[in-house]
């Protein structure tokens, strides 16, 4: 298995040289280049319930009396430099998301707990190979290291190189971009590390309902198919899905009421564990070229 990883990586190494040379070669013949610093979404969202005498309704049928206070705040910071060809794409993206929900009970203390934590540095390149209707389709690898900003709990931080190679079609009118792809990651979270491999498939769809109104849905599904040996929190599978209805508010900034869904089961669980949550995000976005 560690062959087969290392074979991976390698592999996707090539795919790498391989599809930069031929975009150089193109850049020679007089195709013009384009650089843009695209802040996709830095945004924050966030959700709030307030109950008051909590305490003295603990008895009551109705459950919103006797709740307990929860304020959920959540930052994001989506940021790329891309870099484009009549033949190519290159992007080179920084994603970080921390999120904390504090619960005051009725009784007792307060507590604080993370719901998001993750920084994802990632660089991935694909080659316009076809055309279908008004998308670019051709092969890409990406390269990735995906960590977080604290531990969590008693457990390590995470911190995993991941590396895919697959067929995306992208620059759609809708699709912007949806892809295949096989998946090899080094996971250095414990002392010994975990060679996997895994299948994946995801994208991201935006539909405009009118002016300045458009609905989003992004994320992907990933399978691991095998491990180089047994760690218990490894994931089996993992699907991951946002989806937003964007709001302008003027040209930089809009408010979106969005949901989000989690769903994976771990290598030493019965049963699958999942994260639900509806919000509200204010969020800037903008495109520069540079």
């Amino acid at each position: 298995m560690k062959k087969l990883s290392g074979l991976f990586f390698v592999a996707l190494t090539v795919i790498f040289s391989n599809l930069a040379q031929a975009a150089e070669n193109t850049n020679q013949t007089g195709n013009a280049v384009s650089w843009r610093a695209n802040f996709k979404r830095v945004a924050l969202e966030m959700s709030s319930t307030e109950v008051k005498n909590a305490d003295q309704y603990q008895d009551s049928p109705v459950t919103q009396l006797s709740a307990d206070s929860e304020t959920v705040i959540k930052g994001v910071f989506d940021f790329a430099l891309e870099r484009e060809t009549s033949r190519s794409m290159w992007e080179n993206s920084l994603l970080m998301q921390y999120g904390r929900t504090k619960l005051r009970p009725a009784e007792g203390a307060s507590t604080t707990n993370e719901n998001t934590d993750q920084i994802l540095f990632t660089s991935d390149y694909t080659h316009k190979l076809w055309k279908y209707k008004e998308a670019d389709v051709g092969p890409f690898g990406s390269l990735s290291y995906d960590t977080e900003f604290t531990d969590n709990d008693d457990s390590p931080r995470r911190k995993i190189i991941r590396g895919k190679g697959g067929i995306k079609l992208f620059n759609g009118i809708y699709t912007k971009d949806f892809y295949i792809a096989a998946v090899g990651e080094s996971d250095l979270t414990y002392a010994q590390a975990v060679n996997k491999t895994a299948w994946e498939i995801g994208g991201t769809y935006e539909y405009p309902l009118r002016d300045g109104v458009k609905f989003q849905v992004e994320g992907y599904f990933r399978d691991y198919l095998s491990f180089s040996h047994y760690q218990g929190t490894d994931l089996k599978y993992d699907l991951n899905i946002v989806s937003r209805m964007d709001v302008k508010l003027n040209d930089t900034l809009s408010l979106a009421p969005f949901v989000s869904y989690r769903l994976a089961q771990s290598r030493a669980a019965e049963d699958a564990g999942s994260n639900f949550m509806i919000g509200l995000s204010l969020a800037y976005s903008d495109l520069f070229d540079l």
